[in-house]
């Protein structure tokens, strides 16, 4: 393990970067800055192969990352209007998506430097303290992330509580690319979803939830990211029904596998829900690691979570927290060759 100084802020605080499991099969590097995953390298008869996107610069992630391995919060993924009502109180939080809220605000927990509570060879935690009214929301929220190596697994774990009833709702963003290829489109993907939400035009779920079956969502049996319609490709910005609430033990949401390298990416998660992205907006104007350019479908995301826009939607998954509870997440993306 090792944790190095990444770069300075505007503001004078030094940026770190932990890296774990130099010299095994998964090599790992994380910013205190979000919690993010800045770089992940299998070991490969063929060397050592990147698997997500990132940058080498800390200018880079202040000026052009769109939540390159970030974790985000308070409430990850979109609230319509920026509003929610909680115990007959309604809130205003700070926008930051045209008159929508997205991944927590304009100074969301992938915008924070984390204190790095406990790191060893294999294992990191990241602590934060969310004050009260912090981006509109109630209740002031502490919570860690602990990252655990274990062979060619990663597992993320997610902890927080709360003094006042607020929302809670923490996803990782990493953007994976398992070829290496700029393009993810011909990535093989299975998601273990029977139903989905679908959106409006500004990515707001409309309420329904509807089955995958016979849809362009349904990605039950393996088939690649591309699908076209009508000579129109789809784009896949979309969250998928797991479950009605969070489960006590991670079970297995998606699988991709890269076709050049065959390498294979399993998520297993406690959440109810999975959001599949699949970088279709990217369009990044500097080199991101090892010089890469990062251009429309460069990564996918599988982001788990509440459903989006849960606040407004009482029969989606809550994502509510009170005083005394704890919120738990436990995510292991898993590689393999």
């Amino acid at each position: 393990m090792s944790v190095i100084p990444f770069g300075t802020l505007r503001d004078g605080r030094v940026v770190h970067d932990v890296e774990l499991g130099k010299g095994g099969p998964l090599a790992v590097s994380i910013l205190d800055r979000g919690a993010a995953l800045r770089d992940i390298r299998l070991m490969t008869p063929n060397g050592a192969l990147p698997l997500i996107l990132g940058f080498d610069r800390l200018e880079h992630y202040v000026a052009h990352s769109p939540y390159f391995g970030a974790v985000c919060g308070r409430c990850a993924n979109r609230i319509a209007g920026g509003r929610f009502t909680l115990d007959g109180v309604e809130y205003q939080l700070a926008l930051n998506e045209g008159e929508n809220q997205l991944h927590g605000g304009p100074l969301g927990y992938d915008k924070r430097v984390w204190d790095i509570g406990f790191a060893d060879d294999h294992r990191v935690r990241f602590d934060l303290v969310d004050a009260d009214g912090d981006q509109g929301y109630p209740g002031l929220v502490r919570i860690s992330a602990t990252y655990t190596l274990e062979g060619t697994h990663l597992v993320m774990e997610i902890e927080a509580t709360t003094d006042r009833p607020t929302l809670v709702n923490i996803a990782g963003h990493a953007y994976f690319d398992l070829d290496g290829t700029g393009s993810i489109l011909d990535h093989e993907a299975t998601i273990f979803a029977d139903r989905y939400t679908p959106s409006r035009p500004d990515l707001i779920p409309t309420g329904e939830i509807l089955p995958v079956a016979g849809s362009d969502f349904d990605f039950r049996a393996p088939r690649p990211i591309r699908r076209e319609v009508d000579g129109t490709r789809v784009a896949y910005d979309v969250n998928f029904a797991l479950a009605e609430a969070p489960v006590p033990l991670p079970r297995l949401a998606a699988r991709v596998r890269g076709p050049k390298t065959g390498v294979t990416l399993e998520v297993w998660t406690t959440e109810p829900g999975i959001q599949l992205y699949d970088g279709s907006g990217l369009d990044v104007s500097v080199p991101g690691l090892d010089e890469r350019r990062y251009g429309p479908n460069a990564g996918f995301c599988l982001e788990p979570q509440r459903w989006p826009n849960a606040a407004n939607q009482p029969s989606f998954p809550s994502a509510v927290l009170r005083p005394g509870e704890l919120y738990r997440q436990r995510t292991e993306y898993r590689f393999s060759l």
